[in-house]
């Protein structure tokens, strides 16, 4: 056999080569995501009478619920216009709805494709990923309801708006890390997912929904340090920024808590980025 023609190769095997692989993968892969997303949005209101509805009930009963709970109550609108408090707390209620629909979603989302994953290989991390999408389509068709109640009030959004996208972009990003986190760890222990419904509840009292972060400044005068400790909770800073971008002058905006829920926003996406594709190559075996 002549073998003059063959082609010759050489195979190197170099460190680092199957992370670098890994993320190149992902674009290889980048159909599977489309499909994935698209399959998500299809069914998630399928069957329903009021369909995408949805969307723009959930976060607005709410905020109902919570403007009476908290305003009329518990008066915690002593630092917001009595005569705005609706706006203000479904401008909170949105990013917060956006943040808790991914991570429920997302912390099951390997569980929920468990025959995908035990048959072919791709880059897990696509699974959770496409969640955290579909989770960013609601918010968009709840914030044309955010603009509606904008006109209904006569208010006219700050020039600010345009900082909106990064905040935006802040809390997609703490709902990746930490939903990567969760779905990896509900993965081997499956009774996690009965401890997710206390985490979301407990996380929207313990953040700036129903009332502004001043309230916590104003009630620990004495401990200078509260609010900013109060800031690393990652949707302090992303709910303080969306009202400062929406309703402006009106609105002054924590650079000190910003700066504080970013750096924990980034910590915890490294975190959960690690802890993921070390235990993904389980996951099929664990599954």
């Amino acid at each position: 056999m002549n073998n003059s023609n063959s082609a010759e190769f050489d195979l190197v095997i170099k460190p680092g080569a199957v992370e670098k692989n890994y993320w190149q993968d992902i674009w290889r892969f980048r159909e599977l995501f489309y499909i994935l997303t698209w399959r998500d949005l299809k069914v998630r209101y399928k069957q329903t009478v009021l369909g995408v509805a949805w969307s723009v009930l959930r976060p607005l009963l709410s905020t109902i619920i919570f403007s009476v709970l908290f305003g009329r109550i518990a008066r915690l609108d002593s630092e917001v216009d009595h005569k705005y408090y609706l706006v203000f707390v479904f401008a909170g209620m949105l990013p917060w709805q956006f943040f808790s629909n991914a991570l429920s979603e997302s912390s099951n989302s390997i569980v929920q494709n468990s025959n995908l994953i035990t048959k072919i290989y791709f880059p897990r991390i696509i699974v959770p990923a496409s969640t955290v999408i579909v989770s960013l389509v609601d918010f968009f068709i709840s914030f044309v309801l955010l603009l509606g109640m904008f006109v209904v009030y006569g208010l006219m959004p700050s020039w600010k708006i345009i900082f909106l996208p990064a905040f935006l972009l802040l809390a997609f990003l703490a709902a990746f890390g930490i939903g990567l986190m969760l779905t990896a760890v509900n993965v081997k222990y499956r009774d996690f997912r009965f401890v997710m419904p206390f985490i979301i509840q407990f996380g929207v009292f313990v953040s700036p929904v129903a009332y502004s972060s001043l309230v916590v400044q104003n009630n620990f005068k004495e401990f200078a340090w509260a609010r900013l400790l109060y800031s690393l909770n990652p949707l302090v800073g992303v709910i303080d920024g969306f009202r400062w971008a929406i309703f402006g002058k009106d609105e002054i905006l924590y650079l000190p808590g910003l700066m504080v829920s970013a750096g924990v926003t980034f910590i915890m996406l490294w975190t959960g980025i690690r802890y993921f594709r070390r235990t993904e190559k389980g996951f099929a075996d664990t599954i």
